[in-house]
């Protein structure tokens, strides 16, 4: 899967729109969650448009690659590339978190087709995406780079789980780092969104979860470690990871929170509240400058 300058400059130009679509829906919404969606629209982006094997027009299809978001407080951005992938009109997202939307606070399965699990527990998604990596790996065919016995009629696909670094507080996580160490499932990403925040403050004076690189280590993933603003950065990782057929592999991705808006970047106080329309204007022209400056850099 390779990139080109043309293709990671179209990626960037499209989490740019998905920044601003975050933005308008969360001011809509008047409640919500900035910080991390902003911080993850490189990563989703690169997902939906470049790394996922998956249709929108068949959200169901048995072949696709299973998209696992256990920290469910940052769907918007989630929201936010599924509809400008194609699962679901653009204006919709305006819905969020009102009365009867499809699109509540913390994604439902059953209410939004290409939504695979419903997440708002943290600590709950690593478990959920080992399952379903153990049992595509039982039901794959033999020979298709599988570390498993393999030998059913399945399809093969990949597991990618998205989690935070705050969650890496809850002994549930490690549970589930346990049980894919041991039967190295290798069809199993995890993608660690590594930007030192919750709701609280800063996680190492929360509760420390350093060394983190080392405790994956000990539990028998491979890990590496990325710039998540660098699209480039990822895809490497997620082909890396493809080539590991003994262990599972995380991705500890370090990232902004509140990426593309300087004034809260880093501000651990954006983690769970909304832009007033007021910010929300601000933020948006702030965006659109720098659309200008990503279109120059790659010229």
């Amino acid at each position: 899967m390779s990139i080109h300058e043309e293709k990671i400059k179209e990626l960037e130009l499209k989490a740019n729109e998905i920044r601003q679509s975050v933005i308008e829906m969360l001011v809509e919404a008047g409640s919500g969650h900035t910080a991390g969606p902003m911080g993850m629209a490189d990563i989703f982006t690169a997902l939906y448009f470049h790394v996922l094997n998956h249709d929108p027009k068949n959200p169901e299809w048995p072949e696709r690659d299973r998209l696992i978001l256990s920290n469910g407080h940052i769907t918007p951005v989630r929201y936010a590339a599924m509809a400008h992938a194609g699962y679901f009109p653009i204006e919709e997202l305006k819905t969020l978190r009102k009365l009867g939307t499809r699109l509540q606070g913390h994604p439902e399965r059953e209410r939004l087709p290409g939504v695979e699990t419903t997440s708002g527990p943290l600590g709950s998604g690593l478990g959920q995406a080992c399952g379903i990596a153990y049992a595509a790996r039982m039901s794959a065919p033999k020979g298709r780079g599988f570390a498993s016995e393999g030998g059913g009629d399945g399809t093969r696909f990949r597991v990618y789980c998205i989690m935070s670094d705050g969650e890496q507080e809850a002994g549930v996580t490690w549970e589930a780092a346990l049980f894919a160490g041991k039967n190295k499932l290798s069809n199993l990403t995890g993608i660690i969104d590594r930007n030192n925040i919750q709701i609280d403050g800063m996680t190492e004076n929360i509760m420390p979860i350093e060394p983190l690189r080392a405790k994956y280590e000990a539990f028998n993933w491979h890990v590496l470690e990325i710039d998540g603003h660098n699209i480039e950065e990822f895809v490497d990782a997620v082909e890396e990871a493809k080539a590991i057929y003994e262990k599972p592999t995380v991705i500890i991705a370090h990232t902004i929170p509140g990426k593309g808006i300087p004034e809260i970047e880093f501000d651990y106080k954006w983690h769970g509240i909304p832009p007033k329309p007021e910010e929300a204007k601000k933020f948006l022209d702030e965006l659109r400058t720098l659309k200008g400056k990503i279109v120059s850099e790659h010229q």
